[in-house]
Formats: structure tokens, sequence, C-alpha cells
């Protein structure tokens, strides 16, 4: 039972923190990445398939402006994706609320903007069969 974290950029590891802590504090595991779908989307596919035979794996994707980290991850695996967009201010939000809800059909990605609230999800979702 994990979640897989992967961020776009390494400048995102402020916003990765502040889920991994709260995933700390329920006692769920996670491994955290840097890998860019535009840049490197081998390494991304290498991610995505090193955990394709667990069972209780959740992905999140943290990236922001043309987002195709979140569709990328979605469209390639058949786990939960869950996209939690990083933001300097409302401006930068704006953009990458709209860049990680639009995706394309079969890529279901759930956009949760506050990093608490996703850590909590991603605790449900591996917890469902336990309730």
């Amino acid at each position: 039972m994990k979640a897989i974290i992967i961020m776009g950029s390494t400048s995102d590891q402020n916003h990765a923190d502040k889920i991994t802590t709260v995933l700390d504090d329920f006692g769920v595991g996670h491994e955290v990445h840097a890998a860019s779908a535009h840049k490197n989307p081998e390494r991304v596919l290498e991610i995505i398939r090193s955990v394709k035979e667990e069972d209780s794996v959740v992905f999140v994707t943290i990236a922001g402006r043309s987002n195709a980290l979140s569709g990328f991850v979605a469209a390639n695996c058949n786990k939960p994706t869950l996209g939690c967009p990083p933001f300097k201010d409302k401006v930068d939000m704006s953009s990458n609320i709209h860049a990680t809800l639009q995706m394309p059909s079969k890529t279901p990605v759930l956009t949760i903007l506050d990093p608490g609230n996703c850590a909590l999800a991603v605790y449900r979702i591996l917890n469902l069969g336990s309730m």
C-alpha cells in the first residue's frame, strides 16, 4: 500500500513534501520521483511499470502549466491518478488548475488542490476495502 508521487520537476519538491508529511502521519508508504512527461517520458513509463503488478498503489502527479504528466500517467496505467498542481499565486493557480482538469478521454485524473486533502484522498482510496 503506497503512493507514487511523480513531480514534473525538482522545483516541485516543497509541494510534494506537504503531501508526504501527511502521508507519513497516516502511515502510508510513498516514493517520490522527478520525471517530466515532456522531457523524459520513458522515465515516467519506467516508474509506472515498476508497480504494475502491485495492487494497492495510487499515483499522485504534481505538475503545472501544460500538465501532460497527469494525463500521461492516467493513460498508461490502471491505478488511480490524483493531480495536485502546485501554484505560487492566484494567476498561476488558475492556469495550473485548468491544465489539470482538461484531460483527454479515457485519462481519468482526479484534481485536488490542497496537498493535505490529496494525502487524505490517497489514504481513503488505499483503505477502501478495509472500511
